[in-house]
């Protein structure tokens, strides 16, 4: 399907906003680019397409209400700030959308929303749910109270894991340029915007780069990581500058304007994306090359006598990501044993688990109902 058909036909849509066109350099509120993208979003809801909106800016907000000029060090500091903007955000939001007739929910995840399976699905629910009742959910990283968030965090990947988690049909991630270029833009005046993307390769990282500005978490590596998210959960995502007037309306309307990621074929589904994206990474199992074909050609589960070595320090139940003998990552899933009993198992037959280990709770270490390919 062609770019402009596909994107004419999208229902559900994540828009994520960025703190650099959110706030000034001063740190307060652009209330004319909020006041602008409020009205092309809710023109999207008259259409009868469903809109959940990320948007970055707490920071800035509580630094720019309470006079600061430089975003502390300290976490607690940078929790009080959040706070403080987090309330000024929404209020801004509630008065904005009123005006067009719409009505807005608050939602602030942390990283625990997305690792707990009860919690993540609750989310889901919530959110599904006030798309049915006509509402626009406003999500943001609960940063007033996770430290992990402020300190590693970013809302393009909030953004994506949200995208999945509904289902949504593109992720439109609006910044301050016109998408991914081939180099630094700023810098570079051959720098040409890539207009067309169906695979993260190597090279797609490389050009990515990071920033280092104030008041911004995120940059472009970010945002293909978010793309990486998206695509492989079956959403098409759109990087655009949201300083153009109308961005939204061209995109849908399939102008060639940003960089279209072009979701694969086959989405994972609820669960798989869960384990693949939704889950922290808490330790590596490293495998030999006749378990990395048992799992990529034959689609079976991992055994312990595949096993090479174990590093991190992980238990039942938590991901962990696995990886053939030269390093790459082949797959993820929820291993049945911790690293310390797959330490003492790693190498054996799966019949000699119960006298190694004094019990067998699974033949597998990771079952392929409970595993992703990468």
């Amino acid at each position: 399907m062609k770019r402009e058909d596909a994107l004419q036909t999208v229902k559900k849509i994540v828009i994520k906003v960025g703190t650099r066109l959110l706030t000034y350099e001063t740190g307060k509120l652009n209330l004319g680019i909020m006041e602008r993208l409020v009205r092309e979003i809710s023109d999207l809801k008259n259409q009868g397409r469903d809109v959940v909106l990320v948007s970055s800016g707490s920071m800035g907000a509580g630094m720019g209400r309470l006079g600061l000029k430089r975003k502390p060090v300290s976490v607690q500091e940078r929790q009080a700030i959040a706070a403080v903007g987090q309330g000024l955000l929404i209020q801004f939001y509630e008065k904005m959308f009123a005006e067009y007739g719409h009505t807005v929910a608050q939602i602030l995840l942390t990283r625990e929303d997305m690792n707990n399976r009860t919690r993540y699905i609750n989310s889901r629910n919530t959110l599904l749910h006030l798309l049915k009742f006509n509402a626009i959910p406003v999500v943001n990283e609960n940063d007033t109270i996770s430290t992990e968030e402020i300190e590693f965090g970013d809302n393009d990947r909030l953004s994506a894991l949200v995208a999945a988690l509904i289902d949504a049909d593109l992720l439109l991630v609006l910044t301050d340029i016109d998408g991914l270029y081939t180099a630094n833009p700023k810098t570079d005046p051959e720098a040409r915007c890539i207009g067309f993307v169906d695979e993260i390769t190597p090279e797609i990282r490389k050009v990515a780069g990071k920033t280092e500005e104030m008041l911004a978490k995120g940059g472009m590596t970010t945002k293909i990581e978010a793309a990486e998210i998206a695509m492989a959960s079956g959403v098409d995502m759109v990087i655009a500058n949201g300083n153009q007037p109308g961005i939204i309306r061209k995109i849908l309307d399939g102008e060639p304007t940003g960089t279209y990621f072009c979701s694969r074929q086959g989405p994972l589904r609820s669960r798989k994306s869960w384990i693949a994206f939704g889950q922290k990474i808490k330790g590596t199992i490293e495998i030999d090359s006749g378990a990395a074909r048992a799992l990529t050609q034959e689609g079976k589960s991992l055994l312990p006598i595949g096993i090479i070595d174990i590093k991190g320090s992980f238990s039942r139940g938590e991901t962990v990501s696995i990886r053939d003998a030269k390093g790459m990552e082949i797959a993820r899933g929820l291993t049945n044993y911790s690293a310390k009993e797959l330490s003492q198992i790693k190498g054996c037959k799966s019949s000699e688990i119960r006298k190694l280990l004094g019990y067998s709770n699974h033949q597998e270490v990771v079952h392929r109902d409970n595993l992703v390919l990468c």
